[in-house]
């Protein structure tokens, strides 16, 4: 098999003293309440080999698993409203900028926790320390993607949570396709661990290390799954 990668990124990657090739798998764009485990035989297992990892989108299990909110259920109110105006963009997105996320917030962690947590995190930024307002708010609320159509206009509209029980899901994968796999939250700026399957004995810092650059891309590739694959010392020698 050739393996293929996303414009702008590489095929190969040098990591934990390794080197490995990662395949970027297309799909079709998966639709709430779709199969995982049915995607992994339709999309995976024609390419899977023993000894492979693979790297899977939380957005794409999510979808799964019916992890979505949409525009209708998160009306913003006065404080979303406000909050929503501090936050500063990144290239990632515009993140809590969006009032509909700034209101998923506050109705998952309550309106007194999200002002707290705006207060220490502009008082943080006044120390150059960024990123306070999503570490005391949690992974539930950073890691709602979503509701931003720009790369991806099936978003637009609707909000994507992370994952429920990402390990059992990838333990769940393993015992009824024999796959290896991890779960992660990724983007250009940074990749995250959400969970992955106890067969694994690689630490998170050395799995995640084998995606560090985001194979799987942040626009539309629709390329949600990344097979990792060791390529044999013979190989990578020089002649």
């Amino acid at each position: 098999m050739e393996f293929q990668a996303n414009e702008g990124k590489s095929v190969t990657i040098e990591a934990n003293g390794r080197t490995y090739a990662r395949h970027a798998i297309q799909t079709h764009f998966v639709q709430v309440g779709e199969s995982y485990i049915d995607l992994m035989e339709r999309y995976v297992r024609p390419h899977y080999q023993e000894g492979d990892i693979l790297s899977m989108s939380e957005k794409v299990i999510a979808m799964c698993q019916k992890r979505v909110v949409t525009e209708e259920q998160v009306k913003p109110g006065f404080w979303a409203k406000l909050l929503s105006r501090f936050v500063h963009q990144t290239s990632a997105g515009p993140g809590m900028g969006l009032p509909v996320k700034m209101q998923f917030a506050i109705n998952v962690c309550g309106l007194g926790r999200v002002l707290w947590a705006a207060v220490c995190a502009a008082f943080d930024k006044l120390r150059g320390k960024k990123g306070t307002f999503y570490v005391m708010l949690g992974q539930e609320v950073s890691g709602l993607d979503g509701f931003y159509g720009h790369e991806i206009p099936e978003y637009e509209h609707m909000g994507v949570r992370i994952p429920e029980n990402p390990e059992g899901v990838c333990d769940e994968i393993y015992e009824k396709t024999g796959i290896l796999s991890m779960i992660v939250d990724a983007n250009d700026l940074n990749v995250e661990m959400l969970g992955h399957c106890s067969k694994l004995a690689q630490s998170d810092e050395e799995l995640l290390a084998l995606i560090r650059d985001n194979p799987a891309g942040q626009d539309r590739q629709l390329t949600p799954f990344i097979l990792v694959r060791e390529v044999p010392a013979e190989a990578t020698a020089p002649t």
